[in-house]
């Protein structure tokens, strides 16, 4: 698995600011946090001490990012945080201290988009601000190491041909095309689609859209660590 720090993104370049939230309940890394996201020209709607606070403070609406430290103040579950945030509406990128590996696989898991340390340089953490506003898969050593060092992570148990067909189908190709390569009929590899997101869902670990499908890929090796944006197109 290849690892690569995302290219910044010039926010003049979007036809709107990026819109973060920010939960830490460290009040001088909220002041940093914002004062850099402002200096990169991003909005930051909220920084609250809470992911409750910031769901409060948000009243309805929607970040495009939501920075989340794992570990808060008010023993919430990192779970919970992250379902939490995620339901506003916004991907969650997780900001932590690089040795809290099991509380970054589990925020993975729940659902957060990646994780970027602390000790990382703001340029650094700018940047995967911008890689998950796109939508991107933000892979880096972090992530790589908070599932390499939990085997439960990878208990999804795919055969040959379903891993064939989630190569092909997370790589960016069409399922149509996927077909094709694999000499199948579409209808055929639709049920091994379905098949591999059933399979995703009874370990925990849903992966409903193109993008999702491709993180799982990444996450159990079938496909290298990527750093670009595979649109979910659908099936």
């Amino acid at each position: 698995m290849s690892h690569a720090t995302p290219d910044p993104v010039s926010p003049a370049l979007a036809e709107s600011p990026v819109r973060v939230g920010i939960v830490d309940d460290h009040e001088s890394v909220r002041l940093g946090l914002q004062a850099a996201c402002e200096n990169s020209g991003y909005e930051v709607l909220v920084a609250a001490a809470t992911a409750q606070a910031l769901v409060d403070g948000l009243a309805g609406r929607a970040c495009d990012v939501i920075v989340l430290d794992l570990s808060l103040g008010d023993g919430s579950r990192v779970t919970d945080n992250v379902h939490l945030v995620a339901g506003t509406g916004s991907a969650v990128l997780v900001h932590s201290i690089a040795d809290r590996v099991a509380l970054v696989r589990e925020a993975l898991a729940a659902g957060a988009a990646g994780v970027i340390p602390k000790s990382s340089p703001t340029t650094t953490v700018m940047a995967a601000v911008a890689s998950v506003a796109r939508g991107d898969v933000l892979n880096n050593l972090e992530w790589a190491t908070a599932i390499d060092a939990d085997c439960d992570f990878a208990k999804a148990q795919l055969g040959r041909r379903e891993r064939d067909v989630l190569h092909l189908y997370a790589s960016g190709l069409p399922l149509k095309m996927v077909a094709s390569q694999l000499g199948i009929a579409h209808s055929t590899a639709r049920e091994y689609l379905d098949r591999i997101r059933v399979k995703y869902v009874e370990v925990g670990r849903p992966a409903p859209t193109k993008v999702d499908l491709l993180r799982r890929a990444v996450e159990d090796g079938i496909l290298p660590g990527l750093d670009a944006s595979v649109g979910d197109r659908g099936v």
